[in-house]
C-alpha cells in the first residue's frame, strides 16, 4: 500500500491484479471516491453517510427506502461490497440494522475500511467469496428484508450470476416481504438489461425497472435498477420513486415493461 502527497492511497488486488485507489474528493469535503483500475466505483461521504453521490446508488437507496417502515431496522445483503456506500446509508437511516457484505477481493475490503471506517455502530459482517457461492452458505434461510446485487458493470456477466438460476437462490435468502434489488450496468441496446429482466421475471412474481429517463432508449450506457418483488408491484411505489429522483426518473413495470422487454 502507498500514499502520495495528495492523499491518494493506492492497494494492489491479488485476485484481479489491479490496483484499487481511494482519494479525497476535491468538490466535496469529508468525501472520498475509490477507483478500481483507474475507473472510479464508488463515492463515500464520510461526514453525510445518508448522502449519496452517484445517481444510480441513489436510486437503490429509494428502493431500499421503500422496503421497510421508515426509520425501521432491517437486515440486508449486500453482494459486492465496493466502498460499502449502501452499507453505510443503511446505517444512518436504519440504525441497528444487520449487515452482510460479499466480496471476492479480500484486499479490497480490507482497503476500504482501512482508509474510509464505517460509522460507529455499523453491524456489518464480511464474507469473502463468490457471490452465489456465498448464498449457499447461507442456507435459504429466509431472513434478508433487501439482498443487493451490484456485480454487473457491462455486457460481459459472469454466466454462473446472470441467470435465472442464480436468483432463484437469491430469493430463497429473501424474507417474505423481502425485496431483490439489481443493478446492471450495460452498454447501448440494453442486452444485458433485457436477458435479466428476463430472467428475474422467471422468478419473482413481479418486476420494476427504476432508471434515468433517457436510458430506456438504449442509446447510450449507463445503469439501470431491477426489483423484484413477492407480491404485485405497488404502483404507489412507482409514484414514489419517479418523485424522489434523481429527475428525470422514470419506473417501468407491467405492461410499460413488456416493452422494453419485447
Amino acid at each position: 500500500m502507498r500514499r502520495d502527497s495528495s492523499g491518494r492511497t493506492e492497494r494492489f488486488l491479488r485476485t484481479t491484479g489491479q490496483h484499487a485507489a481511494v482519494e479525497p474528493d476535491a468538490f466535496t469535503a469529508g468525501s472520498y471516491v475509490l477507483s478500481i483500475g483507474g475507473a472510479e466505483q464508488s463515492h463515500v461521504n464520510l461526514a453525510q453517510p445518508a448522502e449519496i453521490f452517484y445517481e444510480y446508488l441513489r436510486r437503490i437507496g429509494h428502493v431500499v427506502d421503500l422496503a421497510a417502515p421508515a426509520g425501521q431496522a432491517i437486515r440486508a445483503l449486500h453482494l459486492g461490497a465496493g466502498a460499502l456506500t449502501l452499507a453505510r446509508y443503511i446505517q444512518a437511516t436504519r440504525p441497528g440494522s444487520v449487515q452482510y457484505a460479499v466480496e471476492l477481493e479480500r484486499e479490497l475490503l480490507d482497503f476500504v475500511l482501512q482508509q474510509l471506517p464505517l460509522p460507529e455502530g455499523t453491524d456489518l459482517h464480511q464474507v469473502i467469496g463468490d457471490a452465489r457461492d456465498a448464498l449457499a452458505g447461507f442456507g435459504g434461510d429466509p431472513a434478508f428484508d433487501v439482498v443487493i446485487l451490484d456485480i454487473f458493470s457491462g455486457p460481459e456477466a459472469p454466466a454462473h450470476i446472470a441467470c435465472a438460476g442464480f436468483y432463484r437462490e437469491a430469493r430463497a435468502v429473501l424474507s417474505p416481504d423481502g425485496v431483490l434489488i439489481v443493478n446492471v450496468g450495460d452498454e447501448p441496446g440494453l442486452t444485458l438489461v433485457r436477458s435479466q429482466v428476463a430472467a428475474l421475471r422467471e422468478v419473482m412474481p413481479d418486476v420494476a425497472v427504476f432508471a434515468e429517463s433517457g436510458m430506456f432508449a438504449g442509446r447510450h450506457p449507463g445503469n439501470i435498477i431491477l426489483a423484484g418483488t413477492q407480491w404485485p408491484w405497488p404502483a404507489a411505489w412507482s409514484t414514489e420513486l419517479t418523485a424522489r429522483g434523481p429527475h428525470p426518473g422514470t419506473v417501468l413495470a407491467g405492461v410499460d415493461l413488456d416493452q422494453l422487454t419485447g
